[in-house]
């Protein structure tokens, strides 16, 4: 499997009520793929997973299989936790639980701060244990686990293992490392949405963005601008969404990007679950503000 493109980590909805607002997911869900995702990522962290019920995870994730199947895409599946053993059987039971799923995105340990060695170890032992590939999620601000560019492309080597959301905060130099080297068939996705217009230009694959929930169209085009080595296209258009992703994250995602969804009639809600509380207005109009100014 090859991961390339723009992939969608969806929100989930809230019911006036506070249920999962199971069809606006489903129309939400078809909608970005209408706009040109390559495909989902169902129970990431943008879909605030930890809040959710076990049932109500298993809903989601038999939505977003039922939408991508139709439309012929990839499903992503957020999945796995800081300890290995339950990680690797849930890992195992996956492709049983969700008929159709593509590959599971797995965030290296949190909080455990395990170190190099033992990541690798830890996502060796979830791939032979997995019964679909898996993305690892780099993001050492939340996880507390650094990962220099030997460490990366070491894990890039991992049979089982197709690709990373790299999401440490910026370019850095092990982005530059795994993106000069990295193994055919394994795929580096922008994860951090303010700088993924610099990982295109270096190479990346595509991104896995919240903020496209907003623009899903443009950001399609920004990576096919890359893509196509039009880099003046794609600088102009880079600038103007990197605004959008900055706006899109003034507040703990994903609370500006449900505002906006709200406010555009997509979603019944602007509701969260806590520990999350909703944006503010003025966050809210800010990324509206822009959103609409994409189209001037």
């Amino acid at each position: 499997m090859e991961l390339k493109g723009i992939f969608v980590p969806l929100v989930t909805p809230f019911a006036a009520d506070g249920s999962v607002a199971l069809d606006a997911l489903e129309k939400l869900a078809g909608s970005v793929l209408d706009d040109g995702a390559a495909g989902l990522v169902a129970l990431g962290t943008t879909g605030e997973p930890a809040a959710l019920t076990a049932d109500e995870r298993q809903a989601v994730v038999e939505v977003c299989s039922a939408v991508c199947a139709a439309r012929g895409v990839p499903l992503l599946v957020g999945a796995g936790g800081p300890g290995t053993a339950a990680s690797a059987a849930e890992l195992a039971a996956l492709a049983g639980r969700v008929p159709g799923v593509a590959g599971a995105l797995v965030t290296v340990p949190a909080f455990v701060r395990p170190g190099e060695a033992g990541t690798v170890a830890h996502f060796r032992a979830l791939a032979e244990a997995s019964s679909v590939p898996l993305v690892v999620y780099h993001i050492p601000y939340r996880t507390g686990q650094a990962l220099s560019g030997a460490a990366l492309l070491e894990l890039a080597a991992v049979p089982g293992l197709v690709g990373v959301k790299y999401a440490t905060g910026g370019v850095d130099q092990a982005a530059v490392e795994l993106l000069a080297a990295a193994p055919g068939g394994f795929s580096v996705l922008g994860g951090d949405d303010a700088v993924l217009a610099p990982l295109l230009a270096l190479g990346a694959a595509g991104g896995i963005l919240a903020s496209a929930h907003l623009a899903t169209g443009r950001f399609v085009e920004l990576a096919a601008a890359w893509r196509d080595g039009d880099a003046v296209r794609a600088r102009a258009l880079g600038n103007r969404l990197t605004a959008l992703a900055v706006a899109a994250f003034a507040a703990p995602n994903p609370t500006v990007i449900k505002g906006v969804l709200h406010a555009q009639g997509r979603i019944p809600t602007p509701d969260v679950r806590l520990p999350l509380l909703p944006a503010g207005p003025a966050e809210v109009e800010r990324a509206l503000e822009l959103v609409n100014g994409l189209d001037h």
